[in-house]
């Protein structure tokens, strides 16, 4: 299917390019997150005229990410969790756990989707490098320390 990129997409191309993609990737993400649209005349035209406003809107995101990047870099964040003698947790530190304790210290535009987590969930306790991608174009690394409460 062919589609109009409404924001710049990683792996696939930047805003305003008309790029080929399975249906189902499409019609089942991208459209429905209104990050592309369906590549007829009528789009292409309307995309044509809306240009200026959507650059500037992906400008201002961009702006934004990399104002909340400038604070985030070198963030170390502390998360407790209940572990064993041997230092293995029970359970596992995720995304969603890291998103929460950034909530706590003001980082509330942070999502769990944004937490990039290289080798799966934490299960150890240590300090872990851990990637937040807030922009397709803004990556910025945190240190988690996952500090071992006994059970």
């Amino acid at each position: 299917m062919q589609i109009i990129l409404l924001e710049k997409v990683v792996n696939l191309g930047n805003l305003g390019e008309v790029v080929r993609v399975r249906d189902g990737y499409a019609r089942n993400f991208l459209i429905p997150q209104k990050i592309a649209r369906r590549a007829t005349e009528t789009a292409l035209k309307e995309f044509e005229e809306r240009r200026a406003e959507l650059e500037k809107v992906q400008a201002e995101k961009l702006a934004a990410a990399q104002a909340t990047g400038e604070k985030l870099a070198d963030l170390s964040i502390v998360i407790s969790q209940k572990a064993g003698v041997d230092g293995r947790l029970f359970g596992s530190v995720t995304s969603m756990d890291i998103a929460e304790a950034l909530a706590k210290q003001g980082y509330d535009s942070v999502q769990k989707s944004q937490v990039r987590l290289p080798d799966g969930a934490l299960k150890a306790v240590g300090e872990f490098p851990v990637s937040v991608a807030l922009h397709a174009d803004v990556v910025v690394e945190i240190t988690v320390r996952v500090q071992g409460e006994m059970a």
